[in-house]
């Protein structure tokens, strides 16, 4: 394991998040973690493969009453998914306004859903395509400007 980062609603300030901590863990081989599965499953973790996004092992972690309490989406080394994240993260907390719209789409996707988590997911999927595109933009112009 190379990097573990704090990605999630739980990690920008200011958005109302579902109780459920996101990490991602950069790892060097998916092959290496796939034979660290039971040790994940040693620590509590569900191990769930994939789960529907190519080149990521996912695990959930569940408390004591079975809630959900973590989730860990894994990737390997360059995998363009870690920047996906990494970007919608930092654009949500540099940008007020974005924030603000995204805590807005969240509150309609759930009171839409009802608490459906599979409908949630899918009534705030344009809004976050939309504005992971404008992230990555955004990255990559930060990473492209010189230094001061």
């Amino acid at each position: 394991m190379l990097a573990v980062h704090h990605i999630g609603s739980t990690a920008v300030p200011g958005l109302i998040p579902r109780p459920v901590i996101d990490l991602l863990a950069v790892v060097d081989s998916l092959r290496w973690l796939d034979e660290q599965r039971r040790a994940l499953e040693a620590l509590g973790y569900e191990w769930r493969g994939e789960h529907g996004i190519a080149g990521r092992r996912y695990c959930g972690l569940r408390g004591p009453a079975r809630q959900s309490i973590a989730h860990l989406h894994c990737y390997e080394l360059l995998s363009p998914h870690i920047a996906r994240h990494l970007a919608f993260r930092d654009y949500l907390r540099a940008h007020a306004d974005r924030r603000a719209a995204y805590a807005e789409a969240k509150l309609h996707a759930w009171e839409a859903s009802r608490g459906d988590k599979a409908a949630y997911a899918a009534a705030k999927a344009d809004w976050i395509a939309d504005a992971e595109g404008q992230a990555l933009e955004w990255f990559s112009e930060l990473c492209q400007s010189p230094l001061e």
